[in-house]
């Protein structure tokens, strides 16, 4: 053989070896999503769900998608696909998933007709789902706990202390899904900033909303997320930091089989005119745009002048009355929930001095409409209520506090958060450093997906802290105002 054919075949030999490697690493990359999945010839369309008339969604418990708030079904995709059915004509059924690592897998298996949970569009996935019209734009977002005294420094000092540039990235340990788009931007950012990150790929029974919190206590020190997900957590949580953007806009979309054409090409062309509709605008800006409830609630006190707590002071007494609750009690529930602003609107379309929320309202004669002192009148007829559900808690104080819970989560949290106290040996009756404790553990997949709990997730420590701030303002104005 010639001294050129060698050489040719020893070139030839390298390149089939490196396309080899290449092949290896590209496959290696294609198994992130794909790894659990088996394609399904199953078909069910658009005839198959208007046959049984419901549209079965696949969806996670989370601030965005999906969740339960003093008893009303709740989230901007929730609602949005609501709309959706009504307009198909059928019923909409909600499919928690523990795992979001077994969602493509149920959904080709035929147990939902579609996945709702924030997912991004990309590359990966669309090999294996059609994606729906985008319901919304956004990106992700560096989610960094504050220093400790953040709250005294000056915009300058802080600035020091936090990551500001995605270049400073670099050795950092980031903690987020392994199948998610989070994951994918990260091992895409490490090439463009030249240097390593530690990425801590997780399984997917843990939420992204867990990891903030986790984030904010100092379990870890950072995660990613997309940039609506962390407005609605900076307000859950204010030591935590969104400001670093670490991608361009990106796509959220429902996910769909391949198979099914027409429910796509409904759900598309319904899109398409909804984000058209005054009533896109409104849910967006329910979620995204009005601040939640919590961000209206302050612990400070108003001004203590001895004589009055406000010129309301003759309804909440008179309220009190009525309930057998003390008017200063029932008073710094009014200052928590509005300031005592009877025209407050916030989150989840709750109105009023006391906040009730459209479904509960009417029961208890308060509309948004209602004069203030119909408004105390009903905000302690709820707490009456409340109070008598606990009446097994033997402690009188003790029930008002859970009656207080009741009314800022609603019952059915609670009693999930009971139910997790009987399991865990924990007293049931007792809310004071236990059913509290067991409360906020309702954030946490490992305790609001337990077999107990009926309600699924909640963000514990608004309602742990309402109790204690509704409570200590209480005591304060009973030495103050006392009879």
């Amino acid at each position: 053989m010639s001294k050129s054919s060698t050489l040719f075949l020893s070139a030839a030999l390298l390149f089939l070896v490196a396309s080899s490697i290449t092949s290896c690493i590209m496959d290696t990359k294609k198994t992130a999503v794909q790894e659990s999945f088996e394609p399904s010839n199953l078909v069910i369309d658009l005839p198959d769900i208007t046959k049984k008339g419901t549209l079965t969604v696949l969806t996670e418990n989370s601030s965005t998608s999906y969740f339960i708030y003093k008893g009303k079904k709740m989230g901007f995709e929730y609602e949005t696909l609501k709309l959706f059915a009504e307009d198909i004509g059928v019923n909409l059924e909600i499919k928690i998933v523990n795992n979001l690592d077994s969602l493509i897998e149920k959904l080709e298996q035929g147990e939902g007709d579609l996945i709702a949970c924030n997912y991004t569009i990309t590359n990966e996935r669309s090999k294996i789902l059609d994606f729906s019209e985008p319901i919304l734009e956004t990106h992700q977002v560096l989610i960094q706990r504050k220093p400790d005294g953040w709250e005294n420094m000056t915009k300058e000092e802080l600035s020091t202390k936090m990551i500001t540039k995605a270049t400073q990235l670099g050795q950092k340990e980031v903690h987020v899904w392994k199948n998610s788009s989070y994951y994918q931007r990260l091992q895409h950012l490490q090439e463009e900033i030249g240097d390593s990150i530690r990425i801590q790929g997780l399984e997917g029974n843990v939420s992204v909303e867990e990891l903030i919190e986790m984030v904010s206590s100092g379990e870890i020190d950072y995660t990613v997320t997309e940039n609506n997900i962390a407005y609605v957590n900076t307000q859950f949580f204010d030591n935590i930091d969104t400001e670093l953007s670490l991608s361009v806009k990106q796509r959220i979309a429902f996910g769909l089989r391949k198979s099914s054409t027409l429910l796509s090409k409904r759900l598309d062309d319904w899109l398409r005119e909804f984000k058209q509709n005054p009533a896109y605008d409104f849910i967006y800006q329910k979620y995204f745009g009005m601040p939640h409830i919590s961000k209206q609630r302050n612990k400070n006190h108003p001004k203590d002048n001895g004589k009055y707590i406000s010129k309301y002071d003759a309804q909440f007494k008179k309220a009190s009355k009525m309930s057998g609750w003390d008017w200063r009690l029932i008073a710094s529930v009014a200052y928590q929930e509005s300031k005592f602003n009877p025209n407050a609107l916030s989150f989840g379309g709750a109105y009023g001095m006391m906040q009730f929320m459209p479904n509960t309202g009417p029961h208890y004669g308060v509309f948004p409409d209602t004069p203030p002192a119909m408004q105390i009148m009903g905000g302690a007829k709820k707490l009456m209520a409340d109070e008598k559900f606990w009446k097994a808690v033997p402690d009188r104080f003790q029930r008002k506090k859970f009656a207080l819970a009741s009314y800022n989560a609603g019952r059915g949290h609670i009693q999930d958060a009971v139910r997790l106290a009987e399991k865990y040996g924990v007293n049931h009756r007792k809310w004071d450093g236990c059913v509290e404790k067991m409360l906020l553990n309702l954030s946490k997949r490992k305790f609001h997906q337990d077999e107990v709990v009926r309600n699924g997730m909640l963000r514990g420590t608004t309602t742990y802290k309402y109790v204690h701030e509704v409570t200590e303002r209480y005591m304060k104005w009973v030495t103050i105002y006392n009879e």
